[in-house]
């Protein structure tokens, strides 16, 4: 496929992301015994924060597409750009569940999303013109950071909301497979000042997402 082509294509996926159109290739997480009026069982206050926390895992999932779409196209490697469209899959995978989920919660995307894109786009694009070692370690500290931010998550959501439960605990399963990958493939550790920017970027975006 030409670089046009394949540009005109990641924008199209970028798109659909932001406008969230996009279709899961897995079915949905579901607890082992689902209740069908499980939310019915929250309250008011533990619906919104559910949908608080699943906003930001929606904003997590947009950022996610923007990163693996920019390093495909930053990379001149076929093999990477097979691993970033895999990761990227299973990535929309997540950010079709939590579209759903907001939906059954009366809830919806954050109304940020193209913003959250753009920025994460830019920071994707310009790690993989740096190089593929350099792109592929982002890749791994952001999968890193993603993941301990699921567990954080598990221990804030009702514990009788086990519909999201199994969402975010898939997601973090693939976010730790994803960051495993990229570490096997020679992704680098990134120096500590750039982690700790990463987690204070992080931090302004979930604050923000978890209400607008």
């Amino acid at each position: 496929m030409m670089l046009s082509d394949r540009w005109i294509t990641e924008i199209d996926r970028g798109l659909r992301a932001i406008a969230g159109v996009t279709r899961a290739s897995r079915p949905t997480p579901e607890p082992a015994n689902l209740d069908a009026g499980e939310d019915d069982a929250l309250s008011a206050h533990e619906k919104r924060h559910v949908a608080g926390l699943m906003r930001v895992n929606h904003v997590g999932e947009v950022c996610a597409q923007a990163l693996y779409q920019s390093q495909k196209l930053a990379t001149k490697s076929a093999g990477l750009r097979e691993a970033f469209a895999h990761a990227g899959q299973e990535e929309e995978d997540h950010l079709a569940w939590t579209a759903q989920r907001l939906s059954e919660l009366g809830s919806r995307p954050s109304l940020l999303n193209p913003l959250w894109y753009a920025g994460a786009f830019a920071i994707g694009y310009t790690a993989g013109r740096v190089g593929d070692k350099v792109s592929l370690g982002f890749m791994a500290e952001t999968e890193r950071q993603v993941e301990h931010h699921l567990d954080g998550h598990l221990d804030r959501l009702p514990p009788q909301d086990q519909r999201s439960r199994a969402i975010v605990d898939q997601m973090r399963r693939d976010e730790a497979a994803h960051g495993q990958a990229a570490r096997d493939a020679g992704g680098i550790d990134l120096p500590v000042p750039v982690q700790r920017l990463m987690r204070a970027c992080a931090k302004v975006m979930t604050t923000t997402a978890y209400y607008i």
